[in-house]
């Protein structure tokens, strides 16, 4: 099974077809799937743009975070602007502006194009969507993921609108990028006996999102431990959290649609990979849907490709078959144009390091 790389869905660029144009030229032959690069100010800095346009939502007030104060941008989690329902409203799906389907429309001429100039009819254009529990958790300040169900129904319906309104355009030459933290840090953050409940509970939201969509509709998940301003949301102990998650949505896959790969988190943001092999032993009882691609994210900035190489090899030694690489998260989190380069290029020697330690 050779492998491939995958960029998660941001890098550094000026517009989305510097960005396109600059992936495909080192990376053209190497890709399952290819973003925009989420470029400007629709689709940079992940959830920020659709927290900052509730400013505009007739069922919502500002209550809290440093933009309050008119600050112009947020240092960390905390400081994001929060927002409560205004008294006698409820949040009401057609008030909610995603923007997805806005920026796919400016982008996917240019994809169309430029996928042709490099010689790749096959590959297909990735949308990245961050959950609907995780929008309303970040909104609405429910961080510690007790979300209000009336919140979440209303984020899931906007984004099952965007993601029909996508789908009737381009049909199969798109992939949407389901993007969670909080699950896997709920999962993480529990005791180690209440794990499996978390998980498949977390999947089961997934499932119900993925239900609604319209059948035949390509995904895959994209597990994090957040990455803001190159600093994580949370970590792990051992890689059995992202095991469990990763098992569970498997499990839990509507059919119909279709799950084609499921990336997790080897690094916490601007903090390597961990090198104890201990951590990585949870990996053996990885058990995904038949088709579904694993994607390791362990590409790092700080490590060089001997250490790379040793990592690929122990995780596909306990996967069982060849992987693909990526980074832990978006590559546009990297203060130095010069990191997202690297990152590329360690994913090329990486697809080309041979396996013959292992008996795959």
């Amino acid at each position: 099974m050779t492998r491939s790389t995958h960029l998660v869905g941001s890098w550094t660029a000026r517009s989305p077809a510097q960005a396109m144009d600059s992936a495909l030229i080192r990376l053209a032959p190497h890709l399952r799937r290819l973003s925009d690069g989420e470029t400007g100010t629709l689709r940079s800095q992940w959830v920020q743009p659709t927290i900052e346009g509730l400013r505009a939502n007739p069922d919502v007030e500002l209550v809290a975070g440093l933009a309050f104060a008119g600050a112009d941008s947020p240092e960390d989690y905390e400081e994001v602007p929060r927002f409560a329902l205004r008294e006698g409203h409820e949040l009401r799906p057609d008030n909610l502006h995603l923007h997805y389907r806005a920026a796919f429309d400016y982008s996917f001429p240019q994809f169309l194009a430029l996928r042709e100039r490099y010689g790749r009819p096959d590959l297909p254009f990735q949308v990245g969507i961050p959950g609907p529990w995780e929008l309303a958790a970040y909104a609405f300040g429910h961080h510690d993921g007790n979300v209000p169900n009336r919140l979440e129904a209303a984020f899931e319906d906007a984004t099952v609108r965007e993601i029909a309104r996508i789908r009737e355009v381009a049909g199969d030459d798109v992939i949407f990028q389901l993007e969670y933290v909080l699950p896997l840090l709920s999962v993480a953050g529990s005791p180690p006996e209440a794990q499996d409940g978390v998980a498949t509970a977390m999947a089961a939201k997934t499932a119900h999102l993925v239900a609604r969509c319209p059948e035949g509709t390509r995904f895959g998940s994209h597990l994090c431990l957040g990455d803001f301003k190159h600093k994580a949301m949370g970590h792990m102990t051992d890689a059995r959290p992202l095991v469990l998650l990763a098992n569970a949505i498997g499990a839990a896959w509507p059919a119909g649609r279709r799950l084609e790969y499921i990336h997790a988190p080897f690094a916490a943001a601007a903090e390597p990979p961990i090198a104890d092999p201990a951590f990585y032993e949870p990996l053996a009882d990885l058990s995904l849907p038949d088709g579904t691609r694993f994607v390791a994210g362990f590409i790092h900035e700080s490590l060089g490709i001997d250490e790379h190489r040793e990592l690929l090899h122990r995780i596909e030694d306990l996967v069982g078959t060849e992987v693909d690489v990526a980074a832990a998260c978006g590559l546009a989190r990297r203060e130095e144009i010069e990191q997202v380069w690297d990152a590329m290029d360690k994913a090329i020697e990486l697809i080309n390091t041979g396996n013959d330690h292992a008996d795959h």
